[in-house]
């Protein structure tokens, strides 16, 4: 019951955002990317981010798709002081991925804030990334997680001249967690994240796996001042839902009474990256709607925790295993 009425206040009856455009503190000075930052959500954070004075990389596979959206941004905020850019990232290419960073780190002399948005929810059956992982797992988790460690020089020199607090690392939960298996990360003998082939099971097992890189950063870097949160951004009209099968009635029905604006998401996010109810104490916490600080599930969070620290250790282990298969391209 209790997991129940957590599930229903992400979804329906939501307080409002405490963090918004309109009282969002000037960015001037600020260094962000955010990761899918030319579609839904992303956009809206880019757009949000770049009105207040920041200096924003929308990163993405997608040159024509971050032209675009870079372009419609810049003309609605002609008086914004800050820069915004495209920057090329294939997360589902690990190969790609160190060029990308070092892109950006020969441009920039700092970042305050990552926030890795990008995602897939539903491919088609049997789809894999360019190493053969499955594509979820490699686009939501794996890319994810070696982009992040290519930018933790700019992220540690940012964060020693900072605020506490105030240099992060975000990551794209969901409510999906909850149809993580046991645990949230299903580890096998040999070390891997096993795959379920139930897309639901799949997909909330990456979701689960981004809370536990979020728990891991904060444990492993917290000392060098960076805050790792995950958040569910919410149930929002998004280009997530394209390879859904829901027919015309279900996908009417899904749209009206499940789905929210993908504003509405780039609000939880812009918490998690700007917020300062979010400090060094709350480092590795999650975040909800639309803008809140919930607990998982009792096990996943057992899982975000070491042995010694009374856990189960599989975030640990869910690391080590990313770090496994991403180490020729670090």
């Amino acid at each position: 019951m209790a997991q129940l009425l957590k599930w229903l206040k992400q979804c329906y009856f939501i307080s409002a955002p405490p963090l918004t455009e309109h009282n969002l503190p000037d960015q001037d000075g600020k260094v962000h990317i955010v990761t899918g930052g030319y579609a839904g959500v992303g956009h809206e954070l880019v757009n949000i981010l770049y009105a207040r004075n920041a200096t924003v990389y929308s990163a993405g596979r997608s040159l024509e798709k971050g032209r675009k959206s870079i372009e419609s941004i810049k003309a609605a905020h002609p008086e914004s002081k800050g820069k915004l850019e495209f920057l090329f990232l294939d997360l589902s290419d690990q190969s790609t991925i160190k060029k990308s960073a070092e892109g950006f780190m020969s441009k920039e002399q700092r970042l305050d804030v990552l926030t890795n948005n990008a995602g897939v929810m539903t491919p088609p059956k049997g789809s894999k990334d360019a190493h053969g992982h499955e594509l979820r797992m490699g686009t939501n988790c794996i890319g994810p997680w070696l982009f992040t460690q290519c930018l933790l020089p700019v992220l540690k020199k940012t964060a020693a001249s900072s605020p506490a607090g105030s240099v992060r690392v975000t990551w794209a939960g969901s409510l999906a967690t909850d149809l993580s298996p046991k645990g949230g990360v299903t580890i096998e003998d040999d070390g891997s994240a096993k795959v379920h082939d139930t897309p639901g099971t799949d997909y909330g097992q990456t979701k689960a796996g981004n809370y536990f890189l979020a728990t891991e950063t904060a444990r492993r870097y917290g000392k060098d001042g960076i805050v790792s949160v995950a958040w569910n951004p919410g149930n929002l009209r998004s280009e997530l839902q394209r390879h859904m099968s829901l027919g015309a009635i279900g996908a009417w029905i899904f749209d009206k009474t499940l789905l929210y604006p993908p504003v509405m998401g780039a609000y939880t996010e812009l918490y998690a990256a700007c917020s300062q109810d979010i400090t060094p104490a709350q480092n590795g916490c999650f975040v909800v709607p639309w803008g809140r600080i919930e607990v998982l599930r009792p096990d996943v969070v057992a899982g975000s925790k070491t042995p010694s620290e009374g856990g189960t250790g599989q975030a640990e282990k869910f690391w080590e295993w990313c770090e496994k298969e991403t180490v020729q391209f670090a």
